[in-house]
Parts: structure tokens; C-alpha cells; sequence
């Protein structure tokens, strides 16, 4: 496991950076962390490193954005207000299929129906009341191509 701390969300956007810069089609980036956490910032660091020129925001009512315009396509879903896990309202498995980047938040909601190879990122507050914008990520990789990207997004920072 690899663990970051970051004091911004212009850091949390240049992680993404190195995420979409690394990232190839058909990779799965699994974000974990409370509402507010940074979830999205980190999204919107990978939608405009991959030329989105849009608002890259939150699916939280949609449940799925497509950023088809990108260099490497982005299907960014959330599923925080999914009722009872139910997935007929989207074809999860097309998407996957899709030589594209697939980003989800809130994937707990659905952890049985998804592949067992991913990136997971999980985002934590740290509670110090002077500085609210403090985060830890933690890179927790499935499977060997995902071992693979987080030393390559490790390389991109440094």
C-alpha cells in the first residue's frame, strides 16, 4: 500500500494528473472517502489532464458522466444515491468493456459486481482544524497492471 499526504486540492488535482497520465483503457479507479473528502477534485485533475474543457462534476444525481471528448475516454459514476445496489438503470459491464477509464465513487455500493482487478484510492480527511484541506490517499492496487500503474503515478510525481 502507498500512502500520500497532500495539503491542497492543487495537489489533489496534480495526483490525478499523474493518474490520467498513466492510466490506460480498460482501467478501473475505485474512490473511497466521506462526502467532501476530495473524491471529485481528484477527478477533475484527471478529466483536465486528459483535455476535458468541460466541468468535470460530480455524478452524485446522474450516476454516470461520460467525458467521450478525452484522450482516453472517462466514464466517472457514482453511486452514493444507487437504491438497494440495483444496476439495471446502467450497463456497468459495457462500460467496462469500453476502452476507456472508468472512475467510480462510492464503489461499496456495488462491490459485488465489480471486476477483481482495480486501483482502489481511498481519501481521508486529517482532523487538524487549522488546515481543513489536509488529505491522505492511499493507493490500495489489485492485480499486477495495477501495481504497475501506481509505481508509474509515484514515478509522475516525483
Amino acid at each position: 500500500m502507498t500512502k500520500l499526504e497532500i495539503n491542497s486540492a492543487a495537489e489533489m488535482k496534480k495526483i490525478g494528473a499523474a493518474i490520467a497520465s498513466t492510466a490506460k483503457p480498460h482501467d478501473l479507479l475505485l474512490l473511497n472517502g466521506d462526502l467532501g473528502a476530495g473524491k471529485t477534485t481528484l477527478t477533475q485533475g484527471i478529466g483536465y489532464a486528459l483535455g476535458v474543457r468541460r466541468p468535470v462534476k460530480s455524478p452524485t444525481f446522474t450516476i454516470v458522466r461520460e467525458y467521450a471528448e478525452a484522450k482516453l475516454p472517462i466514464y466517472h459514476m457514482d453511486f452514493y444515491r444507487l437504491e438497494n445496489s440495483d444496476l439495471s438503470s446502467i450497463d456497468l459491464n459495457s462500460y467496462l468493456s469500453e476502452p476507456g477509464l472508468v472512475i467510480i465513487e462510492w464503489p461499496e455500493v456495488i462491490q459485488g459486481y465489480l471486476p477483481d482487478q482495480y486501483l482502489q484510492v481511498v481519501i481521508r480527511r486529517v482532523d487538524d482544524s487549522w488546515d481543513p484541506t489536509k488529505r491522505t490517499l492511499e493507493f490500495r492496487p489489485q492485480g499486477k497492471r495495477n501495481e504497475l500503474w501506481v509505481k508509474d503515478i509515484m514515478n509522475k510525481l516525483q
